[in-house]
């Protein structure tokens, strides 16, 4: 599984789907992403749908949400 955190660059005002769309792309076929966010990223759901993914989500204790993306088998 790849992991991309984007609480800094939420933090520092940057947009960080670009760089979720580019592991998306570096991902093997089999390969899941997890992206850590300060928030629940649900407009990002819709787009990894139409791309092919599902998606599970988790928030921590911590704050943090953890969300999971694979590819349905």
């Amino acid at each position: 599984m790849a992991t991309l955190d984007v609480r800094r660059d939420l933090a520092a005002g940057l947009e960080p789907f670009e760089r979720i769309i580019a592991a998306v792309g570096e991902l093997d076929p089999t390969e899941s992403l997890e992206i850590i966010a300060p928030f629940e990223p649900e407009p990002l759901y819709a787009v990894m749908t139409d791309i092919g993914f599902t998606h599970e989500t988790k928030a921590r204790p911590d704050g943090a949400w953890h969300v999971t993306f694979r590819r349905p088998d």
